[in-house]
């Protein structure tokens, strides 16, 4: 970190096959496009960015198809929300996040029943 060898910069997500072949890119977003799940379904992915930020934060996670179409954003932190996972059901979300610490460096766990959206 000292060599400044370690930033959350310019990271967008890919998807390819297990050998490497398929290769894809996702995301143009810039900034730092990250922490992935799958959604149950294997046909959306929710990450964490903070391409919507001037400063490097907040981090907030987001939905995007595998396609790369279709980018949903899905908390709306001041802080950090990351490493988002999924139930094998589908039915809740957890992710770390800093939101609600009081202003310290605390992580907290959030636990959500997760509801698709029935309009799409």
């Amino acid at each position: 970190m000292a060599e400044g060898l370690v930033e959350p910069t310019d990271m967008e997500l890919f998807l390819c096959n297990a050998d490497g072949s398929n290769l894809k890119q996702l995301t143009f977003l810039g900034n730092a496009n990250w922490s992935l799940f799958f959604h149950p379904s294997g046909n959306r992915i929710l990450f964490s960015s903070n391409f919507e930020a001037e400063k490097g934060f907040p981090f907030n996670l987001y939905f995007i198809n595998i396609d790369g179409k279709n980018l949903e954003r899905v908390t709306h932190g001041e802080t950090f929300d990351a490493f988002p996972v999924f139930s094998n059901d589908g039915k809740y979300l957890a992710f770390p996040s800093n939101r609600n610490n009081g202003s310290t460096r605390d992580t907290n766990l959030f636990i959500a029943a997760w509801q698709e959206d029935t309009n799409d």
